[in-house]
């Protein structure tokens, strides 16, 4: 599971993707995604906030560069340096969960805040 983790950044090259995400990481049930969506356990406010920045999506999707960019998002979170978009605990775990290739490459890591 992904109990103690404060905030996550997951692969969302289109939209469907981030729910994809949730449903691999065993977040929802399969179908069942973007009920984690509607009741804003995702959100910035949310009990795991995911793609804080606005994801990749928001970030024109560098390929190549996707999982520098996820880390570097979970770093600037748990130091407190994302400004507006700062969640309003500083975690003490972050995660980050990536893909690509054919899909069936993937990468995660557990970050802990030092």
């Amino acid at each position: 599971g992904v109990e103690g983790v404060g905030v996550a950044e997951v692969h969302d090259c289109f939209s469907l993707t981030e729910i994809l995400m949730y449903e691999a990481m065993g977040l929802a049930k399969p179908g069942e995604g973007a009920h984690l969506l509607s009741e804003g356990v995702t959100h910035r406010s949310g009990r795991l906030p995911i793609n804080t920045g606005g994801g990749l999506i928001a970030f024109g999707h560098p390929v190549g560069a996707t999982g520098v960019k996820q880390f570097l998002e979970v770093f600037r979170q748990m130091k407190g340096q994302c400004g507006d978009y700062q969640v309003e605990k500083i975690p003490e775990l972050g995660l980050t969960v990536n893909m690509g290739g054919d899909d069936k490459t993937v990468v995660s890591a557990l970050l802990k805040n030092l």
